[in-house]
């Protein structure tokens, strides 16, 4: 399994609005920068990642699943970028914000803030470990929570 982070404007595409789609889960389209793209790609049925609130809140606020892999994203007229569905698994206890990663001596080297503007990220099991932490989240209660949704 691999960690990944999604970025979503909460206006647009909140966390609130994912858990809504309980376990059929929602297509995450719109991604229009090919790193991100690439990035979609790579990623595997069960996947774990991190949702962000970006722009508004600038904060990890929860974990969705990845439940279908890359395909052609409907919103691309070109077909160059692809999408993927995924469903809620859990609100974070308390969301890790930018601010705190920024200032956490490890999370200094994530693309979240080398790259701010990329979209969607991998994440080292390291990091992850270490958001769950500050989120009060255990890792095994994350992984747990994800395989009672298959």
């Amino acid at each position: 399994m691999k960690y990944w982070l999604l970025k979503s404007e909460p206006n647009v595409w909140s966390i609130n609005q994912q858990k809504k789609m309980g376990t059929k889960g929602a297509i995450w389209d719109g991604v229009r920068n090919f790193q991100a793209r690439n990035n979609l790609k790579k990623m595997k049925n069960g996947d774990l990642c991190f949702f962000y609130h970006s722009n508004i809140g600038k904060e990890i606020v929860g974990i969705v699943k990845v439940i279908k892999t890359a395909f052609l994203d409907p919103t691309d007229k070109k077909k160059l970028f692809y999408a993927i569905k995924v469903n809620f698994v859990k609100k974070l206890k308390y969301p890790v914000s930018l601010e705190k990663i920024k200032k956490h001596k490890y999370l200094k080297n994530l693309a979240l803030i080398k790259q701010s503007r990329l979209s969607v990220m991998s994440i080292d099991t390291k990091s992850w470990k270490i958001i769950l932490k500050i989120g009060s989240i255990k890792q095994k209660n994350a992984k747990k929570k994800a395989r009672k949704k298959n």
